[in-house]
């Protein structure tokens, strides 16, 4: 028999072809031996091979405990076997075995965990080659070999099959097999390994003792093998050489990509397929590019989906286990370093950090609890001022250390922490500092024990962007954080902080914030007290959201009130109001012109003023929902207030409506917020508002929460402002009014009709200040003025009002009087006695009025 050629391209040495001595055929090499065994010990399945190992027939076998098989003395091992393979996926390892004779074998077995059907886990127990009992030396084996340790047939077969000689070429040919930097393994005729060289027993961690004269299924039991069998089968039946794109693992871990597999057929100098050579090449570099481009991809839509910092960083550690790193722990300053370039020194005083995430690849697998490597999420770091993370952060770029560095094993040394992080087994670590935006955040590292492979500087990059993409997220998620902070701090210092004393109305509010990372928008609401117990109510929606929204907002509600107190109708007050959004537009225009900076354009408002004593209401809208009222009969019912344009667009009208409302009738006034609901048409939002409404109840701030619990299933989208009043009146038992002529005789029997009115009152010490009022007003309509004239006392709780009336536009002003001057110090009087004063314009006419403040009792 010729040997056959070493690589599948080499020819045979003339040499080698020449007639030679007569050679003895090979041996066939018997079946490989196999058993099951299940997890209580019984044997299931019984092979020929096993038979012809052991020479027990199935039927004496199958269903007995495997034990009787091991040797007398063997019982101790074969335990000691059983307790080594415990939580393993294969085991392999020399058992004495007893023969049906008697016989003891010692074997190389090689076993494989799989699960049957069932939900019993058995084992698949091989051995390649027929044994020899101790004591003996099988017939024909040279002199000088010991029983059990010399060549079996199988073993002389692939010595012989394979050619190795003892010439220069041949020992070059063996080196060159053996060294070969790819995986090579050939396969007889049978498909059973007959030589694999040191690369092959390298991926599979066997021997080629321990491989030899099986088949690959049968020492990696996993379909690629079965595949690749298949192929092999091929190419020995000519069908030539075969590629796979994938190779077989070890037992328990299935197929590793980034292989190309090649099955050449080996031929004799005749030209037949005597045997197949495998060879397993690693495309790692275009497997590793690829693999890194898929990570990084992937972390494009899992990093950074919250808000949350401390998802944000679970998310990092989450994508690179077990992808790029066995472990990762992320840890966050406590107070993040602003700065520009960073300095090549590490800095003189440790660092303090929050271990924020972690991930471990055994945090998954029964070892979960003995873990530990990559720390506990929420405990405090200290990190020494020389560590390599101290140096990192100072330097602000990543860097690769093994676990023989010097800096990582004075780290270990130094703290206790950095010990336990980095394991007994790692061998392999990147530091990466998170930074973003010139601030540094804190830092990201990454180790390695159950790769192999170290990192590289690719891995480093890979591991910058990576960390780079969640320091940007952590970064963005923080300023929203404070600019949402500053501007619910802004926002709540600008609405009303407690509603103004006044007896026309009772009133309740609610604001919710809107819940989105757009931030808090620009709604408010206000109540503001008028002249004659009459209230001014306001609601107000300004566009976009933010700082900007918050502190337009806070101009109107400002320009509201300065507007309020000069007593102008609904209509006028929203003419000047637009105005002023024209006016903040044109002096943003130059900056942004974005909606937000667009000075309030589009902004919706509702002004109401509602008098007690009429019981009459005057509103006006620009462009906001309408009011709802309900009545004491709790009849509901939408406010025909004319919509009015959006403020800001300018040269359009508005106009007031007005209605009589009973006393003890509801207003509701809202923001467009409360309607905007995801789960129902806006109809059906009506519907809950109005049946919130007309449902009786003690206290307006239950009507508030029923209308929010009816309207809202989740946090808002948009803010919310409610504002609902319950109405009073005040009735001719606390307003006093009369005619008067105009004549300057007259102003005595004005004040008698006050005094008697304050008398009947019982405000007998109120008289003093309001005879000088009533005095200084009359006069004025009388000698200023036009008839009609009248006098109108209003007696509130804790505020007593007097106004003198007359059909004239012209408005009194205070004036100060020259020493020598004999009038014009009479409304300075009354300005210093009364609380405040004014004039009130009507379509004809005007009002002149004074409050003062009754004492408590």
């Amino acid at each position: 028999m010729e040997r056959l050629p070493t690589h599948p391209g080499e020819r045979p040495h003339e040499s080698d072809a020449s007639p030679g001595p007569a050679r003895t055929a090979p041996p066939t090499p018997p079946p490989p031996a196999t058993a099951a065994v299940d997890a209580r010990g019984i044997v299931t399945e019984w092979s020929e091979g096993a038979r012809q190992l052991l020479g027990y027939p199935p039927s004496e076998v199958v269903g007995q405990p495997a034990a009787r098989l091991l040797a007398d003395d063997a019982g101790t091992a074969g335990a000691a076997a059983l307790r080594d393979a415990a939580g393993r996926e294969r085991w392999s390892g020399t058992v004495a075995l007893r023969h049906r004779d008697g016989r003891r074998l010692r074997r190389e077995l090689l076993a494989h965990r799989r699960t049957a059907d069932g939900p019993v886990t058995e084992w698949l127990v091989v051995s390649a080659v027929t044994g020899t009992p101790e004591g003996q030396t099988p017939a024909g084996t040279p002199e000088g070999e010991a029983a059990g340790g010399g060549t079996s047939g199988s073993e002389a077969y692939g010595s012989e099959a394979y050619g190795s000689g003892t010439s220069g070429s041949g020992r070059l040919g063996e080196w060159a097999f053996r060294q070969a930097p790819c995986v090579m393994a050939v396969f007889d005729a049978d498909l059973r390994l007959v030589r694999a060289n040191a690369g092959m027993e390298q991926v599979l961690s066997l021997t080629e003792d321990q491989m030899r004269g099986l088949r690959l299924p049968e020492i990696v039991p996993h379909p690629v093998s079965d595949e690749t069998e298949a192929k092999m089968r091929r190419v020995l039946e000519g069908g030539g050489p075969q590629q796979l794109r994938a190779g077989a693992g070890p037992a328990g871990t299935g197929a590793n990509d980034g292989w190309s597999t090649s099955l050449v057929p080996l031929e004799d100098p005749a030209g037949h397929v005597r045997a197949v050579c495998l060879a397993a090449h690693q495309r790692l570099q275009e497997h590793l590019a690829r693999q890194r481009m898929l990570l990084l991809s992937e972390a494009s839509a899992r990093i950074g989906t919250t808000a949350d910092s401390g998802r944000t960083a679970q998310e990092l550690a989450d994508i690179a286990v077990p992808g790029l790193a066995d472990f990762a722990a992320v840890d966050l300053l406590d107070a993040p370093r602003h700065g520009g370039a960073p300095s090549p020194a590490a800095p003189a005083r440790p660092l303090a950090a929050t271990r924020t995430a972690v991930r471990s690849v055994l945090d998954d697998g029964p070892t979960a609890s003995a873990a530990g490597t990559a720390g506990t999420a929420g405990t405090k770091t200290l990190y020494p001022a020389l560590s390599p993370v101290a140096r990192c952060l100072a330097q602000g770029h990543g860097a690769l250390y093994d676990a023989a560095d010097p800096d990582l094993l004075r780290w270990a040394r130094q703290d206790p922490g950095a010990a336990r992080l980095l394991g007994s087994t790692t061998h392999s670590v990147m530091v990466v500092p998170m930074r973003a935006h010139g601030a540094t955040l804190g830092v990201a590292l990454f180790g390695r024990h159950r790769h192999a492979e170290p990192f590289e500087a690719d891995d480093l990059w890979l591991a910058e962007e990576l960390t780079a993409k969640a320091a940007v997220s952590i970064h963005t998620a923080r300023r929203d954080s404070r600019e949402h902070t500053s501007t619910m701090t802004l926002q709540r210092s600008l609405l009303p902080q407690t509603l103004p004393d006044q007896g026309a109305l009772d009133i309740a509010t609610r604001y919710l914030p809107a819940c989105t990372r757009a931030g808090v928008g620009g709604d408010w609401f206000d109540v503001i007290p008028l002249s004659g117990a009459r209230v001014a109510l306001v609601v107000g929606d300004v566009v976009g959201h933010g700082i900007r929204a918050s502190a337009t907002m806070g101009r109107l509600r400002t320009a509201v009130r300065t507007l309020a107190d000069v007593d102008l109708p609904p209509d006028e007050l929203l003419t000047h109001l637009d105005d002023l959004v024209l006016h903040l537009s044109a002096d943003e225009s130059g900056t942004d012109d974005t909606a937000e900076s667009a000075g309030g354009i589009g902004t919706t408002c509702l002004y109401a003023v509602y008098d007690p004593v009429s019981r009459r209401c005057a509103l006006a809208r620009a462009g906001h929902p309408p009011p709802a009222a309900v009545t004491p009969d709790g009849a509901v019912r939408f406010l025909d207030v004319p919509a009015g344009p959006p403020l800001g667009l300018g040269g359009l009208p508005f106009e007031t409506f007005e209605t009589e409302l009973p006393e003890g009738s509801l207003l509701a006034l809202y923001t467009d917020g409360l309607l905007a609901a995801r789960d129902h048409d806006i109809d059906e939002a009506l519907d809950k508002m109005f049946a919130a409404l007309a449902r009786p109840a003690k206290t307006l701030d239950t009507v508030c929460d029923r209308v929010l619990t009816a309207m809202l299933t989740h946090r808002p989208d948009d803010d919310i402002a409610l504002l609902v009043a319950r109405t009073r009146a005040l009735h001719a038992d606390r307003v006093a009014a009369w005619d008067l002529a105009s004549d300057p005789a007259v102003v005595a029997r004005a004040r008698k009709h006050a005094t008697e009115q304050l008398t009947a009152w019982g405000l007998d010490d109120a008289a003093f200040i309001t005879e000088l009022t009533v005095s200084e007003l009359v006069t004025n309509a009388i000698r200023y003025g036009r008839p009609p004239i009248q006098l109108r006392l209003i007696h509130e709780d804790s505020t007593l009002t007097c106004e003198v009336f007359d059909s004239s536009s012209t408005a009194p002003h205070m004036r100060r009087a020259r020493t020598f001057d004999e009038g014009g110090r009479g409304l300075l009087l009354v300005g210093q006695l009364a609380r405040r004063w004014g004039t009130r314009h009507a379509l004809t006419g005007k009002t002149v009025w004074a409050e003062q403040s009754l004492s408590p009792g």
